[in-house]
């Protein structure tokens, strides 16, 4: 099993080997792209990288992600100012959701142990956000976690764990 099979399986990777550091520079060069001239036009070099997407979507400039070919945006999308959607595994987005400015979605964690994070693995969990939900700026999204529809994310919230339907996360 190569690394990129290990990555989407859930399993410890190596984050350095060839063909996911190719991976990661195709889409930093397409965010590149759109970030120095955002229009709709330049919004192809990003949604591109989308594995799927709804038809109307918004992306203010400032976007990062690590590789893109593992999110999916429903229909009405709308990520404010400089959002990072880390996606060493899925990121599925919902219909008609709303990520204020700076939020940060994370697949990708590091293990606790020093001596075995000094080796460089990686391992990803998916995240799920379904439609509806808001999430407000500056909130941090972790690996793992499912939010469930017409949820609210507050501002700066720190989401470690699911969220149900239709509830209000303060974090």
């Amino acid at each position: 099993m190569d690394e990129y099979q290990k990555m989407l399986a859930g399993q410890w990777f190596d984050s350095s080997a060839a063909p996911l550091r190719n991976l990661r520079e195709t889409a930093r060069l397409a965010c590149a792209k759109y970030n120095a001239h955002p229009s709709r036009g330049n919004l192809r070099h990003i949604t591109r990288l989308f594995k799927q997407r709804g038809e109307l979507l918004v992306i203010e400039p400032g976007f990062q992600c690590d590789y893109g070919c593992h999110i999916e945006a429903g229909e009405n999308f709308f990520a404010n100012f400089n959002c990072v959607i880390l996606d060493s595994a899925a990121v599925r987005i919902g219909d008609n959701v709303l990520l204020g400015p700076a939020v940060h979605i994370y697949t990708v964690d590091h293990p606790r142990d020093a001596t075995q994070r000094a080796t460089g693995l990686c391992q990803a969990r998916p995240v799920t956000i379904g439609n509806g939900v808001w999430v407000g700026g500056g909130a941090l999204i972790f690996p793992g976690v499912n939010i469930g529809d017409n949820a609210i994310i507050a501002a700066g919230a720190r989401v470690r764990h699911d969220v149900p339907a239709g509830v209000t996360f303060y974090g």
